[in-house]
């Protein structure tokens, strides 16, 4: 039997033959589909006071994102715990702290309401992340912000291609970062982006990403070298490579396909799930997002048992995820109350998204979620 995966890209003949012709035009660093990709990305979000930078993955770009802030050490950024292990890892290879802080039941994204008693002497930062097919409350979170003097940075992994009260996603943040690894709604194989607001941070990320060399951005984006440069700090070998750029301009041609075939997916999920009590769905019409993913929340004493349950069946599925406190690394950080972001992990399940999936797959796993709830 075949398993139907939790995530699988969308790739077809125009991604390989995108691919293949940037392998066959020979520079394969950072060039000039690196650069298209970049005007591509600020024309799609409908930037106009906004810069993009492409990186090698999303968790280069948070690391960036973190460094152009300028933080001293040990310096303090709020986080959900309910977030990916990458923004816990940038944080800390930025030399600051990370600060665990709990997230709304109804959104699964970072509570505003928590974040406030949060704030010491050495916050400086706010990461807010959008999560699976909800959108954060980002109109209350800039107010604590700006009240306090805090960089926020979007973690708007989940969210490309989603607008909030009418607004692109990353059209309106201080930092928003994207990835585009190999599962995200659209994939470069890999990538990240961020959106910065000023020249100057603008400048210094593109100076980070190639290992700290202010090579001439003009040459490079025409599949040249600029042999004369200077190297004034320190850097890391984040750029985007052409080959991957490609194949995130293929992709970004099908959002319209991609944006329709995933909210008639989670439509349907919600549709034929609705009647289940067992089952807690998530609150949203889908209206205004891209979903990266569905979720379920079942009772924690049945979850393990759906999951194998469904694995039997041939449908693959997830938990997104562990919560940050609960890794041994980040053991001894600050943290406020976590007591809904404990409920949620133990509750979760994601299960199989794709673009272009065939409804009667979704049929097909609503009923066994079905089953197993109506033989209990």
């Amino acid at each position: 039997m075949d398993t139907t995966p939790v995530f699988k890209p969308l790739i077809g003949s125009d991604e390989i033959d995108a691919v293949r012709r940037s392998l066959e035009v020979g520079w394969l660093g950072m060039g000039k589909s690196v650069g298209e990709f970049e005007e591509a990305l600020s024309e799609f979000l409908g930037l106009k006071d906004r810069f993009v930078v492409a990186l090698s993955t999303g968790h280069a770009a948070l690391h960036l994102a973190i460094l152009a802030c300028n933080f001293d050490q040990d310096d303090e950024i709020i986080t959900p715990s309910f977030n990916n292990v990458a923004d816990f890892q940038a944080i800390i290879a930025s030399g600051c702290q990370p600060v665990f802080c709990d997230i709304e039941e109804q959104s699964l994204c970072i509570d505003p309401n928590k974040i406030e008693r949060l704030i010491g002497p050495k916050t400086k930062a706010i990461i807010v992340m959008d999560y699976f097919c909800n959108i954060a409350n980002h109109q209350e979170i800039d107010k604590i912000a700006k009240h306090y003097n805090l960089r926020v940075i979007h973690d708007a992994a989940h969210s490309f291609g989603s607008s909030y009260n009418g607004r692109k996603i990353g059209s309106f943040s201080d930092i928003a970062m994207f990835s585009f690894d190999p599962v995200k709604t659209i994939t470069c194989i890999d990538g990240g982006a961020l959106v910065v607001q000023t020249e100057e941070e603008l400048n210094a990320l593109r100076e980070m990403r190639l290992i700290g060399m202010n090579q001439s951005v003009n040459s490079m984006y025409q599949n040249k070298r600029a042999w004369s440069y200077d190297v004034s700090k320190v850097g890391f070998r984040y750029h985007m490579s052409n080959p991957h750029a490609s194949m995130g301009i293929a992709q970004l041609s099908k959002m319209d396909f991609i944006t329709s075939s995933r909210r008639s997916s989670c439509e349907r999920y919600s549709e034929l799930l609705g009647d289940l009590d067992s089952v807690v769905l998530p609150r949203t019409e889908f209206k205004e997002v891209v979903p990266f993913l569905y979720y379920i929340r079942v009772d924690a004493k049945d979850r393990d048992e759906l999951r194998t349950h469904l694995l039997e069946s041939g449908i693959d599925t997830g938990f997104h995820w562990q919560p940050g406190h609960h890794f041994s690394l980040f053991s001894g950080s600050r943290a406020g109350d976590l007591s809904v972001t404990d409920k949620i992990a133990s509750e979760i399940i994601s299960l199989p998204l794709h673009s272009g999936m065939d409804l009667v797959t979704i049929d097909y796993v609503c009923k066994k979620i079905s089953d197993f709830f109506n033989s209990k």
